[in-house]
């Protein structure tokens, strides 16, 4: 085993516990950024003038009517920017731009003594618009030929063999939907200036190294000269990973200009807005199997809305195209990737981050071409897993550690779930209820862990030790909600072998560990506890010499378990405290900086190939679900997990999160319905869900009546802080099992053998035309057409499958 993965006596992680902050959050004490503005004086307000045209050239802006209404203090404008008026990574995304990219774009913002006088003198700005044609669905920027960013190539094996040695082959085009974060807390910044000019500024940020990247660019200033703060946020999702840092850059623009503290928080509409959703994709494929149902060869092309602005789109594709293949070996592939520009927001992070849009691309296909096989989808699907001691590596180029673990936890979700009699049960239903059919689906994981760019993968602490012998530890990743801060808190109290009472954790700040990556890619407890680790190890190393100097032993034979040393062998103890306490009489440091790198990643984005990941989670999902024959409604009735976690650093965090991820996707692909006018009228591009009101959230009436959700058992993970896995994003495609249920559940309605589409996301509506399609192949078998099929829409978001 691993020094990493190694676990001490009496650990304190792996012990299923609250989170940290759960007696804050449920009694409203647990305070968040815009809460610290009742905590700072003479605060001033900053608020949006928003351009209601998707695309067009701003001509004039005339700021002087807003400075008329009482109580506005300034408008800030492009002219204002000392440093590089720009808020992304790439410069291709202007902080006060003189282009309006999509409906809603912010051109200037006003600063008020309230929030009233602000938005008063935002609607008094007056603004001059040469508007432009726009492009806002996928289709249009397909069709217009609209690309930006990258465009990889992801090829292993010789496609055209694959194809020849073919026995079936199909073809199809898929189209599904992006997702709106919906986080509970809407994007908040607070910025102050001290006496020296330096700037702090609190952000609700995951990634605070970049925030203050940014806010250092637009000031010009250097990076030494802010500092960002992050105490906690409700809720990020990705959403939070880049799109913060123009809206911080702003109020600390605003706080430098005035010499005031700014205070920047959306409402819930411009929130839903402004900011960037998960990429919808669409997806033209071509697959081959052998007589067994084998692929042998996929050739496919994913094409991503990115939006006005590249983002993040690039690494989201990338992963999109990494995880195609989900469980399945592919010998034969060639996989393209293309970034639309389009006239909307610019989409962004979303938990998975494109992982979910590549795996549902090869769900859906196996969802689809099941029964044109003649195969039961399970079936089709576990012929298709990864195999131990085949030699058989990913698309790119990575060999699949741990393959084995596929087939685990897939019959170990059958076992648990019944599946076996349940189908038998499920088939007797459905004969017995013509207008209603239920179905069990069983859909798997793997999914890689480590960020794409190979520099991301790496995190700092600092851990402090106070003469009282009480620990305070900093570490570079933030805590949205998802129990990173349980989790260090646990993992230093296991390393130095104290009570976990002992230990506190400071709000994550870029002057306590610096250049940090972003609390992503399911990487923060990885990282950070790799880092919290190694600084408690030096500590504890200092710490045990001085305890085998007063136990009359060595170094080498000294345990500290529970907060009290012992020498092996002897009854001599010495509490942590009066340890700490003669370290510092001899001059001991009690300080400890901590770093870690993930070892073993290579990446060649130009040739995609390489292993970009550390190593795969992975899980499986039985759903089963009923739906209505007449209207498409559904329910989901019950759900079995198994997932692999290694071994848990906190298993009722890492539960919960297996619970929200799956709910998560499911309402992704089941009820989230993003809608944008798209008509030739005035509103063209307007977001037509902006509010809980018309773009629907999975709540309580969307969860299983029963749910079940097991942690893979003996399960270590060897080069891993203390045997774990990733738990944050895995989960959500989990959901996939809910999505294929309803595919099965609406083909019962027809005869065998045929493939039915199903839209994603597949609301009620979707699961109706769903249903009517299955009908058709039993009366196209008839030759008759029924009447109903006419109404149905043009677009359903898939095309009809050809076979040859």
């Amino acid at each position: 085993m691993s020094q990493l993965s190694e676990r001490p006596e009496k650990p304190v992680v792996g012990v299923p516990m609250p989170h940290e902050a759960a007696g804050l959050h449920v009694t409203g004490a647990a305070l968040y950024t815009d809460d610290l503005v009742h905590r700072t004086k003479d605060v001033l307000h900053a608020y949006p003038v928003q351009v209601m045209k998707a695309h067009g050239r701003v001509t004039a802006l005339r700021t002087a009517p807003a400075l008329e209404v009482p109580g506005v203090v300034r408008v800030l404008t492009g002219a204002d920017v000392p440093g590089v008026n720009d808020a992304g990574m790439k410069h291709d995304e202007p902080l006060f731009p003189d282009e309006v990219m999509f409906h809603g774009h912010a051109v200037a913002w006003v600063l008020g003594e309230t929030l009233e006088a602000a938005r008063l003198g935002a609607a008094a700005v007056e603004v001059e618009l040469d508007e432009q044609p726009s492009l806002i669905t996928l289709q249009d920027a397909i069709a217009a030929d609209s690309f930006h960013g990258a465009r990889p190539v992801m090829a292993q094996g010789d496609i055209e063999a694959g194809f020849a040695d073919s026995a079936h082959v199909f073809s199809g085009e898929f189209q599904f939907a992006g997702q709106e974060h919906f986080y509970l807390e809407t994007h908040a910044a607070l910025a102050q200036i001290d006496e020296n000019g330096q700037v702090f500024v609190q952000s609700s940020t995951q990634h605070p190294s970049e925030t203050q990247e940014i806010v250092a660019h637009v000031l010009g200033v250097a990076s030494h000269e802010v500092t960002v703060q992050c105490l906690r946020m409700g809720g990020g999702f990705g959403g939070k990973e880049m799109q913060p840092h123009g809206f911080a850059a702003v109020a600390a623009l605003g706080a430098k200009l005035t010499g005031r503290p700014v205070r920047f928080r959306f409402n819930r509409t411009q929130d839903l807005t402004m900011s960037g959703k998960r990429h919808g994709f669409h997806a033209r494929w071509r697959i081959g199997f052998d007589a067994d149902g084998r692929i042998q060869a996929l050739d496919a092309t994913l094409t991503a809305d990115g939006g006005w602005s590249l983002d993040l789109s690039e690494p989201v594709l990338a992963r999109a195209l990494c995880h195609i293949d989900n469980t399945c070996w592919i010998p034969n592939a060639r996989v393209a990737g293309r970034i639309a520009k389009t006239h909307t927001v610019s989409n962004t992070a979303f938990r998975g981050f494109g992982g979910p849009q590549g795996m549902l691309v090869m769900e859906d296909i196996l969802g689809r071409c099941a029964p044109l096989l003649g195969l039961d989808p399970m079936e089709l699907r576990e012929r298709n897993f990864y195999q131990p001691g085949q030699g058989q590596t990913t698309p790119y180029g990575q060999p699949v550690t741990q393959p084995e673990r596929i087939s685990t936890v897939w019959r170990q979700v059958q076992d648990d779930a019944g599946v076996a009699d349940r189908r038998r049960e499920i088939a007797a239903f459905n004969a017995a209820h013509p207008h209603t059919k239920r179905a069990l689906a069983v859909t798997g994981v793997k999914f890689g862990i480590s960020f794409n760019l190979t520099a991301f993968n790496q995190g700092g602490a600092l851990v402090l030790v106070y003469k009282d012998g009480s620990v305070l530890i900093n570490h570079g990743g933030t805590e949205m909600g998802q129990g990173l801060h349980t989790k260090m808190l646990q993992v230093a109290a296991t390393t130095l072998g104290i009570p976990l009472h002992k230990v506190r954790l400071a709000p994550t700040r870029t002057d306590k560990v610096p250049n940090t990556s972003a609390t992503a890619a399911s990487s923060g407890a990885d990282l950070n506890g790799g880092a919290v680790k190694n600084a408690c190890e030096q500590l504890r190393e200092r710490l045990l010499q001085v305890a085998a100097s007063q136990l009359g032993a060595n170094a080498s034979d000294v345990r500290i378990v529970e907060g009290v040393a012992r020498a092996l062998g002897s009854d001599a103890e010495l509490a942590w405290d009066d340890l700490v306490r003669t370290a510092y009489f001899q001059r001991v440091q009690l300080s400890a900086s901590g770093f870690y790198r993930t070892e073993g990643l290579h990446w060649d984005a130009k040739s995609f190939r390489g292993s970009p990941f550390k190593y795969f989670a992975i899980g499986a999902a039985a759903t089963e679900v009923e739906v209505d024959g007449f209207t498409g409604a559904y329910r989901v009735r019950r759900v079995d997990i198994v997932h692999d976690v290694g071994d848990s650093l906190s298993p009722l965090i890492d539960i919960g999160q297996v619970e929200g991820g799956f709910v998560q996707g499911a309402g992704w692909l089941t009820l989230e319905d993003l809608r944008w006018d798209v008509s030739d009228g005035p509103h063209r591009g307007r977001l037509l869900t902006q509010a809980a009101s018309t773009y629907k959230l999975p709540s309580f009436s969307e969860m299983p009546e029963e749910f079940n959700v097991r942690l893979l058992e003996n399960a270590t993970e060897e080069g891993a802080v203390y045997g774990s896995k990733a738990v944050g994003e895995p989960p959500l495609m989990l959901a996939f099992s809910v999505r294929e249920a309803l595919r099965q559940a609406a083909a019962a309605f027809g005869p065998s053998g045929v493939g039915v589409e199903l839209a994603s996301p597949a609301t009620p509506e979707a699961v109706y035309w769903a249903i009517q399609g299955a009908r058709r192949g039993a009366a196209s078998r008839n030759g008759e057409l029924p009447a109903a099929a006419a109404a149905e829409p043009a677009h359903t978001g898939a095309e009809a499958l050809s076979g040859a």
